[in-house]
């Protein structure tokens, strides 16, 4: 071979790359999300309940700053985390809410009546 030190070279980097390829760290490459804080942990936000939908465990809210999750006031759809909640509430009524982002949707996490 003319050229002993590119054979070399090229030995070494083709047998190098995939032992380095196998030992990454492949978790590194996929994030999750992270658990759902304790309701009791999360602040509260208050809103006035538009509808709900006991069927599908959602609840429409016309909310105001949720601040754990960084959003301003709006209108929006929730994920429910347990049915019993739905049982506590009417349409109308003014509430305070902790909500968290479980699974990718937004859920809340607590309900009570305002005061």
């Amino acid at each position: 071979m003319k050229h002993p030190l590119l054979a070399l070279a090229f030995l070494l980097t083709a047998t190098t790359l995939p032992a380095m390829a196998q030992t990454t760290d492949h978790a590194s490459h996929h994030t999750t999300a992270p658990a759902a804080a304790p309701a009791d942990a999360l602040p509260l936000a208050e809103a006035e309940v538009r509808r709900i939908d006991t069927a599908a465990n959602k609840v429409s809210l016309k909310h105001g700053e949720i601040k754990n999750l960084d959003m301003p006031p709006m209108t929006m759809v929730f994920q429910v985390s347990d049915p019993a909640l739905l049982g506590k509430i009417k349409v109308g009524d003014k509430v305070r809410f902790t909500a968290a982002q479980v699974n990718g949707a937004y859920t809340v996490m607590s309900l009570e009546p305002a005061p």
